[in-house]
């Protein structure tokens, strides 16, 4: 059955969310979408993420941190404000791009004296527009072009950087800067481009790429973030999914409660060029662009949503993942089922969270998918066992009124409501919050989840 809602994980994890990290990236140029694709860091939900990074800073030719988009100091502000909401939510500004079509960070790392004007300015920076870290998005040092050397410096840009937050924090008496990196996923590149031990002992947290595995660039079509390999999988494929990524980063040494795993909230596309639409079929390039992305080979959610009406929507079962069809476009994608397996699979690994590659991606208008403001992203919070964010009304709490009175004494979990079978109860240290299944559903207490009558 289409389980739309389910809440596989959560009576796992609801005892340890609060260790978890859920870490949303946004990106700079989604203020560039037409209509309501348009995105800026008013469409942020203060609530819905315990970090927000903000993609992308780049460094200029003096080694300093230098923003890309003319008002990008404007959205710094508008980002921070969501701070006055929710003090509890942490900002990172990511760094990285190319200058151009060369990584920034080439000519930065390869001497004392540029390493340190870059910490430097980045201290300033950071300080100056309230953010709380930084992330480093080179994520293929020593790798396309890279210097060799460049694995080794990268672990010693990032040995610098943990020395001088630590000691601008003693200084200033300030919280120390946060210090995380995003990383890749394929294994080739991971023994290219990093040090393994001489990387993590440095970062806070580890943003691992688990996406873009496969795409139009091959000539079958593959999934954009399978979470274990197929059977088309052969070759330098072998080992091009979430379960062989982490398995290698954990053998590099890295502690798992350090890596965040990745949720993309968009699909791969292709251009079928047979009339077989599974798994390994015979591609020619990309699919059209999407009406708001604007990018051949690559659909957000919310443009997914748009193409499933007149789809055949298929699951490939081995790798817990979704695919859909329509004439010759294919599309590789995550939904919420897929979110729930990856979720069940993150917490029997150990994993410190999540990261969301990106907030501007998922439906967060609620515009196109029927199922709310941010559907996926919503979904992965409570499935990570989150309380319930502020702007979920809780029932009221008069003590006369059984609905309120229904989670005391019960375990942080959801509940079925014997009263109305298209809605049910999550219980969470004793309140009890209300929520309703999609039209034409009902809760399952057997599944946890909402699922056609």
């Amino acid at each position: 059955m289409a389980r739309l809602l389910t809440a596989v994980g959560v009576l796992l994890i609801l005892h340890i969310a609060s260790s978890y990290k859920l870490v949303c990236h946004m990106t700079n140029w989604a203020q560039y979408r037409p209509s309501v694709g348009k995105f800026t860091p008013d469409n942020i939900d203060p609530y819905l993420c315990t970090h927000v990074i903000y993609a992308l800073a780049t460094i200029n030719s003096f080694s300093q941190i230098t923003p890309i988009e003319w008002n990008d100091e404007q959205l710094y502000l508008r980002l921070h404000n969501l701070k006055v909401t929710n003090p509890e939510l942490k900002t990172l500004l990511s760094v990285g791009g190319t200058i151009p079509g060369v990584s920034p960070f080439i000519a930065m790392v390869s001497k004392i004296e540029t390493r340190t004007a870059f910490i430097s300015s980045a201290i300033s920076y950071l300080r100056t527009h309230g953010f709380d870290g930084l992330n480093l998005a080179w994520e293929y040092p020593a790798h396309n072009g890279s210097p060799p050397e460049d694995k080794m410096r990268f672990s010693l840009l990032l040995l610098e950087l943990s020395r001088a937050f630590a000691k601008e924090a003693i200084d200033t008496r300030k919280t120390q800067l946060l210090l995380s990196a995003n990383v890749a996923s394929l294994r080739s590149t991971i023994d290219k481009a990093y040090e393994g031990n001489g990387i993590v002992n440095y970062l806070d947290f580890i943003n691992v790429m688990t996406y873009d595995y496969h795409g139009h660039w091959e000539e079958v079509t593959g999934h954009n973030s399978p979470l274990y390999r197929s059977a088309v999988d052969i070759g330098s494929q072998f080992d091009h999914n979430i379960n062989s990524t982490i398995a290698h980063w954990k053998a590099l040494g890295a502690p798992a409660e350090k890596l965040l795993l990745g949720f993309p909230t968009y699909g791969r596309t292709y251009r079928l060029s047979s009339g077989f639409s599974g798994l390994g079929a015979p591609a020619n390039g990309p699919a059209d662009a999407g009406s708001y992305t604007h990018t051949a080979g690559f659909r957000a959610y919310y443009e997914i949503c748009q193409f499933r009406p007149g789809a055949t929507v298929g699951r490939i079962p081995e790798q817990r993942v979704p695919y859909a069809t329509h004439g010759s476009s294919w599309v590789g994608y995550d939904d919420k089922q897929s979110y729930s397996s990856k979720v069940e699979w993150m917490t029997a690994a150990g994993l410190g969270g999540a990261h969301v590659w990106t907030l501007d991606m998922d439906d967060f208008g609620g515009s196109f998918c029927s199922e709310g403001a941010y559907p996926l992203i919503s979904h992965l919070r409570m499935s990570m066992g989150f309380p319930p964010r502020p702007s979920t009304t809780p029932a009221p709490t008069t003590t006369r009124d059984p609905i309120a009175d229904f989670c005391r004494g019960r375990p942080n979990s959801l509940h079925e409501n014997p009263a109305d079978k298209t809605t049910y109860f999550q219980c969470f240290s004793g309140n009890t919050y209300l929520h309703r299944c999609q039209p034409g559903l009902i809760y399952w207490d057997s599944c946890k989840c909402c699922d056609w009558p």
